[in-house]
């Protein structure tokens, strides 16, 4: 299964929620949205600064991480931003690969 960094920041109606919710509340929803999606949270933390919440996930396939980002920011009470993340050994086979490409005006 592919893994996705997903960054999430709570509108002020979604705050208010997380407070009613608690955090361990919000991890069983969003839990509960990847497994709909035939994924997994496999790990969740809070943080400070332009994100409120930092999860690694997995999910069949982007069609299934996206569905599961778009679904939540739809709600309106929470923004999210999914980057698809590659294995060490994915890194590697792409480092493998020579695509041809001429840069701009060169």
């Amino acid at each position: 299964m592919a893994k996705y960094l997903l960054q999430a920041s709570y509108s002020s109606e979604g705050l208010k929620g997380l407070r009613k919710d608690k955090a361990s509340g919000r991890k069983a929803a969003v839990s509960k949205l990847f497994e709909s999606v035939g994924g997994k949270v496999e790990s969740m933390y809070y943080s400070f600064g332009e994100y409120d919440v930092v999860l690694i996930v997995e999910a069949p396939d982007n069609v299934a991480a996206a569905a599961a980002g778009l679904t939540a920011s739809a709600s309106g009470l929470v923004r999210t931003k999914t980057t698809p993340l590659l294995t060490v050994d994915e890194a590697d086979r792409a480092l493998e690969k020579t695509p041809q490409y001429r840069g701009p005006g060169a």
